[in-house]
């Protein structure tokens, strides 16, 4: 039997304020003149956080625009930038959601690996190391910062980068920096982690590693997410080992069939990763029937309204790209439902699931 070589994380920072080490965390990263590139989510720009940013010499703020998840021509066109600009860069240094992390992770990469990021959309693709990254969380759940992938939507899929490059060398977990997110945004993220759990936790691939992790982040998001709290600092800090450990749970196992079937609504309407999962998720109990009925319990507890309808009036070839998509996510449907998965999931059986949203 082959085991996994599990590539993780260089370094962890954890705790309230750790966000001001990040001067001393990044000088011995400095090469030369050549500049650390902070990618920072576009919804900071006029706000406090980016004036706390230990900005030195070249140094350079991008604000990332993720009102749409990334896409491989954002990445390429980043990349072209800086390399044109500076010839190389010190280190790209992430600061906010999912999709800023991902950004990050991707433009690392392509700092020093040729051609598109399209072409590294898949399994162990990518050649290079990129340059010296960092992942700083500002919403905690898609776990992101621990994961060995970068999910993009390319001109003919939405798949990640997977690789053992991709990586952060160092993440800062700051629970101050999450302490304000917007409600419905917290509990989609928030979501997007309590939904890897059940996939792990209930996948073919599942291991004493990933469970052990996942047990514990599924664990800490009953804690959060039920109950009719009000929330304070505390549901932050768990929120952001919740992420963590959900990250970790499946980087040796896989996400099923509610990430699977996201990933077409992703690629084809634009839907938000987080909200396109609780999406599917409230239609799936065939395969995960105490998982969504619990799900269904938060959304209710917590007052969220999922969308509905999103794909009444689609074309019969829109509902084919799609399926596309979907069923190109194989490793995630075999954990799901097992080697012979193609038996099981049928076209015609994923458009009528389609149809249902």
């Amino acid at each position: 039997m082959q085991f996994r070589n599990l590539k993780m994380i260089g370094y962890v920072v954890y705790g309230r304020g750790s966000f001001n080490q990040l001067d001393e965390i990044l000088a011995p990263q400095r090469k030369g003149d050549s500049p650390m590139i902070f990618l920072v989510d576009h919804f900071f720009e006029g706000k406090a956080l980016p004036n706390k940013i230990p900005l030195r010499g070249k140094d350079k703020i991008i604000y990332a625009d993720v009102t749409f998840e990334p896409k491989t021509k954002q990445v390429d066109a980043l990349a072209k930038i800086l390399k044109e600009e500076f010839g190389t860069v010190s280190g790209i240094i992430g600061i906010g959601g999912g999709s800023t992390l991902d950004l990050a992770k991707a433009v690392s990469l392509m700092m020093t690996n040729p051609g598109s990021s399209a072409d590294y959309q898949g399994w162990d693709l990518v050649q290079l190391a990129g340059v010296y990254k960092v992942g700083i969380p500002t919403l905690s759940g898609t776990g992101a910062e621990v994961s060995r992938t970068t999910v993009l939507t390319g001109p003919e899929r939405k798949l990640g980068m997977n690789s053992d490059f991709t990586p952060f060398d160092q993440i800062v977990l700051d629970p101050d920096l999450i302490k304000n997110a917007p409600a419905n945004q917290r509990f989609y993220t928030g979501m997007d982690c309590y939904i890897h759990c059940i996939e792990s936790l209930e996948g073919t691939f599942l291991n004493e590693f990933s469970k052990s992790f996942g047990e514990k982040a599924l664990h800490l998001c009953q804690e959060i997410f039920l109950g009719n709290q009000t929330w304070t600092e505390e549901h932050d800090e768990k929120l952001m080992m919740a992420s963590y450990a959900g990250g970790m749970s499946i980087a040796y196992s896989q996400v099923g069939v509610a990430h699977a079937i996201s990933y077409g609504l992703s690629y084809l309407l634009g839907t938000k990763h987080g909200v396109g999962n609780c999406i599917v998720m409230n239609h799936i109990e065939e395969y995960y029937p105490a998982g969504v009925a619990e799900f269904k319990r938060m959304v209710e507890e917590n007052n969220i309204d999922i969308p509905q309808d999103i794909c009444s009036g689609l074309t019969d070839e829109q509902f084919d790209k799609m399926i596309n998509v979907s069923l190109g996510m194989k490793p995630l449907w075999e954990n799901a439902l097992g080697k012979n998965w193609e038996q099981i999931m049928t076209r015609e059986k994923l458009r009528a699931l389609y149809e249902k949203f």
